[in-house]
């Protein structure tokens, strides 16, 4: 799908290795991090400029798959020390993850530092890493046309205000519903929504997992139903997934305008349910543009329904 014409995106995240247990098997020693996930899901659609840090433990497949996907990694600093990893597991509610551990490792005195010809970058999502990262990384940017912010709770409790601020920078913000309350303690996700969008993004893009993503924006609320599938066999990175194949998207089109939001939702929603077919990023690898564009047809199509044109069935029934 990338031509020419596409504009890079820059993504800003982690690149790790993680151990996961699903109902539905386990493996260890994976790729994971929210940048690994949201690049390969975003390279299906524009090159990609990572940038983050791993350790020199890291396993050479994995820089080599992450050139195979067209993805930049001048911006990837390999330091001396452990890669960041993580271990969690999941039960039946797929839309929870479980931590068992977490070890920073070389990520833990990540410093990013975008090289020269990143900078001009027109469109940027900050994956979710830590808010003061996020904000060191929006004052090395220019002049871009479009950024996109991704958090979670750990960075509501314990950096809130620095989160505010990256939210006073952002176009878009990407937030699970859960995380969306936490954040303004409200239950009602339209109230939440519309709090977030008052600090500063234009567009709030809720996740809500299993059950699909809605954006709000000015006079906008687009709700995206979420691919029905028999089996979900690993839910890591569903969300970055999202994220970056939305980013891709609005990338490769350069057209940031609200209908184009519109359809890039259904492209994250799209990546975001081929990541689930199997653990890490083994459905990546054999994914090919021709299903990703038949799974957005079979989107448009289970949310398709005829409007009428005469008269509505309440106005028949009242007798008007």
């Amino acid at each position: 799908m990338p031509d020419s014409n596409s504009s890079s995106l820059l993504i800003v995240g982690s690149v790790g290795i993680d151990d996961v247990k699903t109902p539905l098997g386990e493996v260890n020693g994976v790729l994971g991090g929210a940048a690994s996930y949201a690049s390969t899901a975003a390279s299906f659609f524009t090159p990609v400029q990572m940038v983050a840090v791993v350790g020199d433990d890291f396993p050479r497949e994995h820089i080599d798959f992450f050139r195979s996907r067209n993805i930049d990694l001048a911006g990837l600093q390999q330091v001396p020390g452990p890669t960041f990893r993580w271990s969690g597991f999941y039960d039946f509610d797929v839309n929870q993850a479980h931590s068992l551990d977490t070890q920073l490792g070389v990520f833990q005195d990540f410093r990013p530092e975008l090289p020269d010809h990143y900078r001009d970058a027109d469109f940027v999502l900050l994956a979710n890493i830590d808010p003061t990262l996020q904000l060191q990384v929006l004052d090395q940017i220019r002049n871009p046309r479009l950024v996109m912010c991704d958090t979670m709770n750990f960075w509501i409790e314990s950096k809130r205000d620095e989160l505010i601020k990256v939210l006073g920078r952002v176009n878009v913000a990407v937030i699970n519903d859960g995380e969306a309350r936490q954040l303004c303690g409200t239950f009602s996700l339209v109230k939440a929504a519309q709090q977030i969008r008052e600090m500063g993004p234009e567009f709030v893009i809720i996740k809500k997992g299993e059950h699909g993503a809605v954006m709000f924006g000015p006079g906008l609320h687009f709700s995206a139903p979420s691919y029905p599938l028999e089996e979900v066999r690993d839910p890591t990175g569903a969300g970055d997934s999202f994220a970056g194949g939305f980013m891709g998207y609005v990338a490769h089109t350069q057209d940031p305008s609200d209908n184009n939001l519109r359809r890039a939702v259904i492209y994250g929603s799209v990546m975001a349910s081929f990541d689930v077919e199997d653990f890490s990023q083994n459905r990546m690898k054999s994914l090919t543009p021709q299903e990703v564009a038949a799974r957005y047809r079979a989107f448009k199509q289970i949310a398709h329904f005829e409007a009428m044109e005469e008269l509505s069935l309440l106005e028949r029934l009242s007798g008007e």
